[in-house]
This record gives C-alpha cells, sequence and structure tokens, in this order.
C-alpha cells in the first residue's frame, strides 16, 4: 500500500521518532490516541482520549447516543475539519504519523482511511462508476486496469457474484444491504489501511446485518477495522476489542471478552447490561 506522507530525512544526529508528531509504526497497532480533545465552539465534546487501536482487528466503539463516539471517528480522517468553529488539542498517529501534521494531506488521508455511514450512500452512477470513484480521481492505477480492481473490491465486499452480471445498473435500484456493501467495495478500491464503520447496521434489516457483520469477520483478514455501534450483540459478535465512551470519555478499553464478561468500571457494566443507554 502507499504510504501517505513519508517524512523527509532527519537532520544528522537526530533519528525520525523523535520528530514531534513522527513515530516508527508499531507491529501490534495501526492508530495512536494521544490525549486528544475537541470542541463544537465552546462545547467540549471529547477528553483526553488516549488508547491504541490495533492492527487487522475489528475494534468496536460503544456508548451512549451523544457520548463522541461518531466525533471520534470523523476526528481520525479530519472529517471534523469540514464543520464550522470546530478545534481540537492532543494528536492521532497513523503508522506513526499525525494525521494533523502539515505533511499530511487530508485528501489522502481519507483515501487511506477509508469510511462507511450509517445510511447506505451510493452515488448515483452505475455500479462500475461507484467502485471505480476513488481508484479514477485519487489515480491510484491506469482505466485498464480499472475493471480487475473493480472486480477485486466487488468479491471482497462479498457483492461480485451479485452484481457481476449488472455491473452498468444504477447502485441506487438495489437494495439497501446490497447498498452498503457496494459502499463498503467502494471505500476498499482505494486499498485503505484503516476501515471506519459509523453504524453501518442501523437501517438494515436482519438478514443484511448478518451479511455485513460477516464480511466483517472476512475483512479484518486484511484490513484494520473500527466500527460504531448501538448494538450490543453485534460488538460481542464481531469485535476483537472494544471502547466504552460515556460523557466523551474513554471509560474503558479491552479485549471484547473481558469488557463484556467483566468489565473493570461500574459504569461500563450497567451499559452493556442496560441498566442505562
Amino acid at each position: 500500500m502507499t504510504a501517505m506522507a513519508i517524512p523527509r530525512p532527519a537532520p544528522s544526529g537526530l533519528k525520525p521518532e523523535t520528530r514531534p508528531g513522527v513515530l516508527e509504526p508499531s507491529p501490534t497497532h495501526i492508530l495512536d490516541v494521544r490525549d486528544y480533545n475537541f470542541w463544537y465552539g465552546a462545547r467540549q465534546a471529547l477528553f483526553d482520549l488516549r488508547f491504541t487501536i490495533p492492527r487487522r482487528a475489528v475494534t468496536a466503539l460503544i456508548g451512549p447516543s451523544g457520548c463522541g463516539k461518531s466525533t471520534f471517528l470523523r476526528s481520525i480522517n479530519r472529517l471534523n475539519e469540514l464543520i464550522p468553529h470546530t478545534r481540537h488539542a492532543g494528536d492521532i498517529l497513523l503508522e506513526g504519523v499525525s494525521v494533523f501534521s502539515r505533511e499530511t494531506d487530508p485528501v489522502e488521508l481519507r483515501r487511506r482511511v477509508g469510511m462507511v455511514f450509517q445510511q447506505p450512500n451510493p452515488f448515483p452512477k452505475t455500479i462500475f462508476d461507484n467502485v471505480a470513484y476513488g481508484p479514477r480521481i485519487n489515480a491510484i492505477c491506469r482505466e485498464r486496469e480499472m475493471p480487475e480492481r473493480v472486480e477485486r473490491a466487488l468479491r471482497q465486499a462479498a457483492l461480485w457474484d451479485e452484481v457481476k452480471d449488472r455491473l452498468q445498473a444504477i447502485g441506487t435500484s438495489f437494495s439497501g444491504g446490497q447498498q452498503q456493501r457496494l459502499c463498503i467495495a467502494r471505500a476498499l478500491a482505494n486499498e485503505p489501511e484503516l476501515l471506519l464503520m459509523d453504524e453501518p447496521c442501523s437501517a438494515l434489516d436482519p438478514a443484511a446485518t448478518q451479511r455485513i457483520e460477516e464480511l466483517m469477520v472476512e475483512l479484518k483478514q486484511t484490513y484494520s477495522i473500527v466500527i460504531v455501534t448501538h448494538n450490543m450483540q453485534q460488538a460481542s459478535r464481531v469485535s476483537d476489542f472494544t471502547g466504552f465512551f460515556y460523557l466523551g470519555r474513554l471509560i474503558e478499553f479491552g479485549d471484547t471478552k473481558q469488557i463484556f464478561s467483566r468489565p473493570s468500571d461500574e459504569r461500563t457494566e450497567a451499559y452493556i447490561t442496560g441498566r442505562f443507554g
């Protein structure tokens, strides 16, 4: 995969990892969150977040509505910058490089960090053009190589067998579950290093939800995935690690089995057992 920002050589006698915002990539985690805070105007939405996201695993973020999960997700690929009067403090490092550094191109960052939203949002284009859209605007491959890339992404999204004879059909004409998998294929076509999923199943029926969950388990063999979900059963089924957010703070983070069977904080236990939220 193509790196987003290659740090310039450090001056003689100064190791790259000692420069602000740059570290050697970790073999165990893809994302390093360091004392991260976020504000919408005068209102603080996130407080002193500090944790790491493991690579090639599914990490679920759970917690009541309005507790900062989606705000954090949009911080990773800097979508929050599109909202007026927002600001942040602290840092988020992707593969050892700050996503906020001057060397980080936001457009390239959003290629490396794919995102799937709550509501399926395919473009009013053909299935082929939906999947090819990112590689085309990012000039990732030549046009003659596009059919192979589109097929690979559709196969990864478990959609190829259903649409291979209808690639010129408009993406919005399919079922909700198929549209969501098309959006996943569109993200995968950019060959991201991290895939963010913001409640990707909340608008889907049980059958489509099951297929998306199975897909996440398959994709983690290749990709690092972070999913925001309000479905406790879903989090326990698909994730390897879970973080519990409450009132803008990360209360607890750890192995999913441990979080759901032996949480260390009484607020986590109260939430996952349905006593609030």
